[in-house]
């Protein structure tokens, strides 16, 4: 009996009989993808410890993943369409795997940074050849459920990845926590070959490689420049990669504008529902990333908990995506993608300013309800807003759109992490420094502001001196959970009001049920005038 897989989706008269055995295969290979950020964070004090790593060191060891995986997916998913989404999957899944095993292997800086990166572009293969393939592969009546699926799959990975790093760094080092995704990955291979049928654009012309250049070029120096300069200052390297940014990104409109075939239509922006959840996606991931990267921080360094307990803690989050996808699956055909989305954005916003309440004597309890929303919100928006993307694209463009969807996604998680971290690292100094002034050695001090690892870190120096040391680091421990917790809610309170001022320009932005119809409606017709132009030609 041969295998369903080895026909084309294009070929197919009827739906493929095993899409859902294959959209299995396309969850299991994203959520390794977005587990390779979550995970991180969990194991980032053991790699500290390890390799002597400098703030600048952790920031790079994170970010190295995060530069090529955003720049490069917009061109990545133009040439699986062109040549095979199937094999860019498997391709993806076998360059990430290369990666991990670098990463477990290696104890030097800078080459856990190389193989962060090889990770990066193994993950901006996969994942717009997984968006890609679930909209070749599924119906139109089918897809917003297997896009919710994909979605929910999102928010499980950001509670999977530090349950399954935790639970290895309790016997395991850092190094573990890399190469668990090795074995995920070879299943996805295997998965893709068995399950997963082959796919590349009908009638493709030239791609647009300059256009793509340019598409790198500025989305790679804007989220240089975002990691780079709030973190460390904006010295020559972060201001040059600003203006690389801006210019590339003034070029690659103007080329685009002027290709008969461009790497994407930039006029799609002009189309309200593309727009608008292009606009929701970014600002959504901002807010919830950043906040769900400084609350793990606390519940990891003020309240103590370790690598699998923080975790464990993360999972109510991935049951709240859950809960919300199985909302938007009923609702979101009946009351339309604007209510959906704004309603999801909405939620999140109070999520964050629920943060604003977070004290020094704060419990996991009071994070509790703020993961709770954004894990909801997460459910309920995010896959009526990539269906939407995707649905503004034509076959032969559907890694183009799979790109667009998630270069917004993660250069939202980006600007969050960065901006958002920013902000937190500077209230955390001004704080600690009005609160311990100059009671500690200018040394010391500097590290103790640094993070507020560093500030326990000192406390724990000077509790060894036996002249008092006890009362002394009791008191700098105090400071630092009061600093760190006063960050959070001031930090808190300015990424709720860009949240708060996001959600009402998607509002704005995002059209009614019924002109979305009309617009859809639209498409359709345009689609099958050019279909009958061809079979008359």
């Amino acid at each position: 009996m041969p295998l369903f897989a080895n026909t084309p989706a294009e070929k197919m008269t009827e739906p493929y009989p095993r899409r859902w055995w294959a959209l299995l295969v396309l969850c299991l290979s994203l959520l390794i993808v977005v587990m390779a950020n979550t995970s991180l964070v969990v194991a980032a004090p053991d790699l500290t410890q390890d390799l002597g790593l400098s703030s600048s060191d952790l920031q790079w060891v994170i970010d190295g993943y995060t530069v090529p995986y955003a720049a490069l997916m917009l061109v990545l998913g133009a040439i699986g369409d062109k040549y095979s989404r199937r094999g860019a999957l498997i391709l993806g899944l076998l360059i990430f795997a290369a990666g991990s095993v670098m990463g477990g292997l290696v104890d030097e800086t800078g080459l856990v940074i190389t193989a962060r990166a090889i990770m990066g572009v193994g993950a901006a293969v996969v994942m717009p050849a997984t968006l890609s393939l679930l909209v070749a592969i599924f119906p139109r009546a089918e897809r917003a459920k297997a896009i919710t699926a994909w979605s929910a799959t999102s928010g499980l990975a950001i509670a999977a990845g530090p349950v399954a790093a935790g639970w290895l760094l309790q016997d395991h080092a850092w190094g573990s926590t890399f190469l668990m995704n090795v074995p995920i990955a070879v299943l996805g291979v295997v998965g893709a070959l068995v399950l997963v049928p082959p796919s590349k654009a009908k009638g493709m012309g030239r791609i647009d490689y300059v256009g793509g250049l340019l598409s790198i070029a500025s989305v790679g120096s804007l989220v240089y420049a975002t990691i780079e300069g709030p973190h460390f200052g904006w010295g020559t390297g972060p201001i040059t990669a600003a203006v690389v940014a801006g210019l590339s990104l003034a070029a690659f409109i103007v080329w685009e504008l002027r290709h008969p075939n461009p790497m994407l239509n930039v006029r799609k922006f002009k189309e309200r529902p593309f727009s608008g959840s292009m606009l929701a996606v970014l600002f959504f991931f901002f807010g919830t990333f950043g906040s769900i990267y400084y609350s793990t921080q606390f519940l990891q360094f003020v309240l103590g908990y370790d690598a699998l307990e923080t975790g464990i803690r993360l999972l109510p989050l991935a049951g709240a995506v859950f809960v919300g996808a199985a909302v938007t699956g009923k609702l979101a055909p009946k009351l339309g993608v604007k209510l959906m989305v704004g309603t999801g954005m909405a939620i999140g916003t109070a999520g964050v300013f629920l943060l604003t309440q977070i004290e020094s004597g704060s419990t996991y309890t009071d994070f509790l309800a703020p993961l709770l929303l954004l894990g909801f919100a997460i459910g309920l928006s995010l896959s009526p807003a990539t269906d939407t993307i995707m649905g503004a694209f034509p076959e032969s463009e559907l890694g183009v759109g799979g790109g667009a969807n998630d270069t917004a996604l993660e250069l939202g998680c980006a600007l969050g992490i960065a901006v958002l971290g920013s902000l937190l690292a500077t209230s955390y100094k001004d704080k600690l420094t009005e609160l311990v002034g100059g009671h500690l050695p200018a040394a010391a001090m500097d590290t103790a502001k640094d993070s507020v690892g560093g500030g326990i870190a000192v406390a724990e120096q000077v509790a060894l001196n036996p002249q008092g040391g006890a009362q002394q680091a009791q008191a700098l421990l105090g400071a630092v959970h009061e600093s760190f917790a006063h960050s959070i809610a001031h930090t808190s309170l300015i990424g709720g009001i860009i949240m708060a001022a996001g959600t009402l320009i998607v509002i704005a932005v995002l059209p009614g049920r019924k002109r979305v119809a009309k617009h859809r409606q639209e498409q359709t017709d345009g689609t099958a005038r050019q279909t009958e132009t061809v079979g008359a030609a």
